[in-house]
């Protein structure tokens, strides 16, 4: 049981530093000489060793493995990842748990120094991807590849502290001879995995490692708190994302109804937050073996595709978004549509129905219902423009117009939501073979699918200049091409377009062409942007609040009369979205039921620095001084986004998220204002 020989050389010869705080301790049920003997029986076939050598059962276990499998005994190191953009890669996977584990590693890698132990971060598939402590320890780590890029598996490197912590799941220590392998017999070392804090999923392991000097009994607990400690911080981590991921669809999903079935699935599609989805059906997530997104990469359409194939047949119909954080695609909002409610057999008019779901009572707001209902009831009108603010509502009086044809489908696109190169793929569809990537059997196009019903071009303003002529050729033939066909299909469509542009300008300044706009507005209505509403905020916030608090299952917030009479003097730049953003975010966030001023956002703490009237926005950006002059009352949707993003701009110092967030629009879709405008994305 003694330990007083020197540690055993590895194949080159070569052992660890011995540390400054001086020689091995006694380590209990260890004998080194013993523990040899087991091992070379065990490799001489004789049975029975481990029992009968005193070897812990665990070690023995593992010498079983190793030996089973084929492991090399004389090897000198642990292999090491050849490529360098392998290594790369790996980490650029293991971000989440390399910042997880960084203020850790800080903590503890600055004790290290002199001590002859070094503390190492390996992935799930037990690769290096960090390493910190004593010097010369991580210098002669590297003679047997225990630095980055090096594999600790069992199966790479025998019975080790990583790997075997790896394969069982919980600490463990293995103490020089204990090693499997020849050449790694020289070191000690204590490895606890770390689990993910959302499903227990081991993400990797936390190692101490070092001569056999530095072992003491408490080497394995240290590494099990570090490990906790870093499960910590990515519970963190995983708390503000779902937090994120939430904002992101809400924001993204205006036409999110109370009772449909909601699923936020995270990058490796485990579901990060659920509303309305039995548990049978959340049960069967995450899908394993399924889509996976690195952290700072991804493309939203292969990483959809995966998942829609990897959903049940059950769950074909719904729909699914991604969520971008920072730009990086981090997540997939899945939607399951409520049933619709059967229509009552005598007096459903679903233009009345359509028209009761705009909630207002202002004037303004009335006057323009009653016009969408006539044209939605007449059938002289086969196309209609809807103009007005982001955040103002437009989707729902396309819903109300293309709800006269109960009959057909209404499909609704974003017109500034899909690549310049696949726009008129999507509108128009496409022949086998058209053009590189297309569908092996062809595609229906957006007017060829809603035939019969009603189609809404939304962004219609950021529809590309080469493609106008064509839509123009559709809405006047009635009739459309696939791309690569020559055969006219004829098409019955009730075509609305909507805009927050000011599209008499765009004609002006060559962007639209003017042909088309008469085309598409020859009738056409304004939405009133919330702060000409008069008390329809108040109506509004009393309605987001019911809707949200029904569909948490919690009790309504309580606003403070001083609450309530800061969110009536607010201007509201984001409009209708931006006030149910507002209720979302209170009820994800508020400390209480009862919302005091402490717990709003600053803009509306603040009125005089809110921007009068705003579009649907991203990320933020600046402006230098000389861009900030002062700008006269807007006449014009134009003057009025370029005024908005002026003072959006100045109140937050050029910060483009917290722009996008205080005018209530996108990152992708504040950049296309901000070049439309010509405001530079630097900050002086």
């Amino acid at each position: 049981m003694s330990h007083k020989s020197n540690p055993v050389p590895n194949a080159a010869g070569r052992r660890p530093p011995t540390p400054a705080c001086g020689g091995a301790s006694r380590i209990a049920d260890y004998d080194e000489r013993a523990t040899m003997g087991a091992w070379e029986q065990l490799l001489s076939g004789a049975a029975g060793c481990a029992t009968s050598c005193q070897v812990r059962a665990l070690i023995g276990d593992s010498w079983a493995r190793c030996a089973e499998g084929g492991i090399d005994a004389s090897r000198a190191e642990a292999p090491m990842m050849a490529e360098a953009d392998t290594v790369e890669e790996i980490g650029r996977a293991s971000a989440d748990l390399l910042a997880a584990a960084r203020r850790s590693f800080a903590s503890i890698g600055s004790l290290l120094e002199g001590t002859g132990a070094m503390l190492v971060l390996a992935d799930h598939e037990g690769v290096l991807i960090d390493a910190i402590g004593d010097q010369r320890t991580l210098n002669a780590g590297m003679d047997i590849h225990l630095g980055i890029g090096g594999k600790w598996t069992e199966e790479a490197a025998g019975t080790n502290g990583i790997g075997t912590a790896l394969f069982a799941g919980e600490p463990v220590f293995v103490h020089a001879a204990e090693h499997f392998c020849a050449g790694i017999k020289g070191w000690t070392c204590a490895g606890a995995p770390i689990r993910d804090p959302l499903d227990g999923r081991v993400l990797g392991v936390v190692d101490l490692s070092g001569h056999p000097g530095i072992f003491r009994p408490h080497n394995t607990v240290l590494v099990a708190a570090a490990a906790r400690e870093i499960e910590k911080a990515l519970a963190e981590q995983q708390s503000e994302e779902r937090s994120r991921l939430l904002e992101a669809f809400i924001a993204s999903a205006p036409n999110y109804r109370r009772g449909d079935g909601l699923m936020i699935l995270d990058r490796r599609a485990r579901p990060v937050h659920c509303a309305n989805i039995p548990c049978e059906v959340s049960g069967r997530f995450p899908l394993r073996g399924g889509p996976t997104l690195g952290p700072a990469t991804g493309k939203a359409a292969g990483f959809l595709d995966d998942l829609t194939r990897a959903l049940p047949p059950d769950m074909s119909g719904c729909h699914l978004t991604p969520l971008r954080l920072d730009g990086a695609l981090r997540g997939a909002a899945l939607v399951l549509p409520a049933p619709a409610r059967p229509r009552k057999a005598k007096g459903g008019d679903p233009v009345e129905e359509a028209a009761a779901a705009i909630l207002g009572e202002s004037p303004a707001l009335r006057e323009v219902i009653d016009i969408a209902c006539r044209v939605a009831r007449g059938d002289e009108v086969s196309s209609l423009l809807i103009e007005g603010e982001t955040g103002v509502g437009k989707e729902l009086f396309a819903r109300l117009v293309g709800a006269s044809r109960p009959a057909g489908r209404y499909i609704a696109i974003n017109c500034g939501g899909i690549t310049r190169e696949l726009i008129g793929s999507e509108l128009f569809g496409h022949v086998a073979g058209a053009f590189t990537g297309a569908a092996r059997e062809g595609k229906p196009g957006v007017f060829e699918l809603a035939h019969g019903g009603a189609l809404t071009l939304d962004e219609i303003g950021e529809l590309p200049l080469d493609i106008q002529p064509f839509l123009l050729r559709v809405l006047e033939d009635r009739a459309v091409q696939r791309i690569g066909d020559s055969k006219p299909r004829p098409v019955d469509v009730r075509l609305i377009a909507s805009t927050n542009r000011d599209l008499r300008a765009e004609v002006e300044a060559g962007r639209f062409r003017r042909d088309l706009y008469y085309r598409i507005g020859a009738v056409s209505v304004r939405v009133p942007p919330l702060r000409e509403r008069g008390r329809d905020a108040m109506l509004l916030l009393e309605h987001f609040n019911g809707l949200i608090a029904d569909r948490s299952g919690r009790d309504p917030l309580v606003f403070s009369a001083e609450v309530l009479d800061l969110l009536a003097a607010y201007r509201w730049p984001g409009n209708v979205r931006e006030l149910r953003n507002l209720v979302e975010r209170l009820h994800l966030l508020a400390r209480t039921p009862r919302v005091t001023p402490a717990e709003l956002p600053r803009e509306i703490l603040n009125p005089g620095a809110a921007p009068e009237g705003a579009p649907d926005g991203g990320e933020a950006a600046c402006v230098r001084p000389a861009e900030r002059a002062a700008h006269a009352t807007a006449s014009s949707f134009a003057e009025a986004e370029l005024a908005a993003l002026r003072d959006a701009l100045e109140a937050e110092q050029g910060n483009l998220t917290r722009v996008a967030r205080r005018l209530g629009i996108s990152r992708p879709t504040l950049y296309r204002k901000l070049d439309h405008h010509g405001i530079r994305r630097t900050f002086q």
